[in-house]
């Protein structure tokens, strides 16, 4: 299947602290905001958020597992955190092919994290990913 513009794929997903926690021991980042209640708690936050790094990994395991799937390779991301993401929220990944260049097999992708209640939207972005049969 090759994939054209306007295609889009939503991926339901949610953070817990134990994942959180694991990233932290795992990245060295283990600033109290992502790990402490209490710290988070006299924080705008109020409560402990996930690393803004972090909370991008679902994006790249969307890309490489799902849409459009094993074999896609990164070439960029840009991404603005508009919104915390905050941990056993539900939120949805949302993409959609905004530009595809079939001769170099790459394609513009956005990549959104919305809140799977409100569809306020936490993270923006916008990748663009090579794949060298779906594109």
């Amino acid at each position: 299947m090759l994939y054209s513009i306007g295609d889009t794929f939503e991926h339901e997903f949610t953070y817990t602290q134990e994942q959180v926690n694991a990233f932290a021991e795992l990245s060295g980042d283990k600033n109290p905001i992502h790990i402490d209640p209490a710290y988070a708690a006299n924080t705008p936050f109020k409560k402990p958020i996930v690393h803004g790094i972090f909370s991008m990994a679902v994006i790249s395991k969307v890309m490489g597992m799902e849409f459009p799937g094993e074999g896609t390779v990164y070439l960029k991301q840009v991404v603005e955190f508009k919104r915390p993401i905050y941990m056993d929220t539900k939120y949805k990944v949302q993409t959609t092919f905004k530009e595809v260049n079939r001769d170099k097999h790459t394609a513009i992708v956005t990549t959104n994290i919305v809140d799977a209640t409100t569809n306020k939207i936490h993270l923006q972005g916008e990748a663009t990913i090579f794949h060298p049969t779906k594109i």
